[in-house]
């Protein structure tokens, strides 16, 4: 875990800790159940590749439609009952994996899992900005190391666990996976249920015209806008480095076990550097800060082809998660920032929608890039809509009022 920083009263220190553990558990409960499982599971169950693809990018696809709407209700019913939500999703979603034995039924409760972390998202951000105003981008920092770790410890546990029970017959080794991502996810509900909420809102059901008035107010805002804009180019530019680096890497020669560690190591440097440059981003401008590691990371994608060596690749992809880290963290503080109190939810949405956006965009078109040119003029790709997006983010921060 993170180290946790000072903090003004016990209540506080002991929300902190929840949230970590929180995020830890959760990630880690969603991350085992995708990776390395979620191919495997299915091509044992008969998927085809088209299938397993689309199975891959249902996911992604709640945090898309889902996000929004769930950072407005969050700002109109109170955080706490959204985050039991996600909870129950959490430990109920891995239990469905137990009973499928055909694979198109993966595409549904993929879908009904996918919501578990839309939901997650923005209500926990916008909790940990509401509670920590002064050090909202250390916090968030932390909170995201957290959640990384977990990211990073899944796909070890879960090939350790299909390699234990490989000799077993049948599907076994694949739902043992989901049983110990069933179990990750009992503490994550009870975390949920224990969080207590001040002035929590009434449940109630909201009128179309509140998420219409949500979506305008958030949209119409050059700064808001601009900022969701930059986390569509930083996940495009990072969706398209996670699915194309081990295919370039394929082709200078690079063995797989180096593969694991140029990705082990890049994930590790976000993991240590978001807290420190969250405390930053509570000194400093964080525009300066946001255009700064979007450049970082589109430039470094775009290195990436130019170069042969393990060394080069380990480099380059350091420097990527730096970029990445410096970035990202200010965004959401930003946002934190300059977003009415009582809309503060729905922009956390919608930042996070817009971000799902980009990580979808970016393999999709940097993947037609590479089948009609090259590695470089795929990945050179980011780097132009990193440096396009700077340029409105500049001019959308600094030359317009909000």
């Amino acid at each position: 875990m993170p180290d946790v920083p000072r903090v003004s009263s016990v209540s506080d220190r002991r929300m902190v800790y929840s949230i970590f553990l929180l995020g830890f558990f959760a990630i880690f409960s969603t991350t085992i159940s995708k990776n390395p499982v979620l191919p495997l599971f299915s091509q044992a169950l008969g998927a085809g590749d088209a299938v397993i693809g689309l199975i891959a990018a249902v996911s992604p696809l709640a945090g898309i439609l889902f996000s929004f709407p769930v950072g407005v209700l969050s700002d109109h019913m109170g955080r706490r009952r959204l985050l039991i939500a996600s909870g129950a999703i959490f430990l109920s979603a891995p239990l469905l994996y137990l009973l499928i034995y055909d694979p198109f039924w993966l595409i549904p409760v993929r879908f009904f899992h996918g919501m578990a972390t839309a939901i997650l998202g923005p209500v926990v951000s916008a909790m940990i900005a509401e509670r920590f105003p002064e050090r909202k981008g250390e916090m968030l920092g932390q909170y995201s190391s957290a959640t990384l770790i977990g990211r990073t410890l899944a796909p070890l546990v879960g090939g350790v666990l299909i390699s234990f029970f490989i000799f077993y017959p049948g599907l076994i080794p694949y739902k043992m996976v989901y049983l110990a991502a069933a179990i990750a996810a009992i503490p994550v509900l009870i975390l949920t249920l224990t969080y207590r909420e001040e002035g929590h809102g009434k449940l109630t059901v909201l009128p179309f015209s509140t998420f219409k008035t949500s979506f305008v107010t958030f949209f119409t805002n050059w700064k808001l806008r601009a900022t969701a804009f930059v986390d569509m180019a930083t996940y495009f530019a990072f969706g398209a480095f996670e699915t194309f680096l081990p295919l370039l890497l394929l082709s200078r020669g690079i063995d797989a076990y180096q593969t694991g560690i140029i990705f082990t190591v890049q994930v590790l440097v976000i993991a240590l550097t978001k807290p420190f440059f969250g405390r930053i981003a509570d000194r400093i401008d964080k525009r300066v800060q946001i255009v700064i590691g979007l450049l970082v990371l589109g430039g470094s994608v775009a290195a990436l082809p130019f170069g042969s060596s393990f060394g080069w690749f380990l480099l380059v992809s350091s420097v990527l998660g730096l970029g990445m880290s410096l970035s990202t963290v200010a965004t959401t503080a930003y946002v934190a920032d300059i977003a009415e109190k009582e809309e503060l939810g729905a922009s956390m949405g919608a930042l996070s929608s817009i971000m799902d956006i980009g990580h979808s965009a970016g393999p999709l078109i940097t993947g037609i890039l590479v089948a009609a040119g090259s590695f470089t003029s795929g990945f050179l790709a980011s780097f132009g809509v990193a440096a396009a997006v700077c340029v409105f983010f500049g001019v959308s921060v600094y030359g317009r009022r909000g």
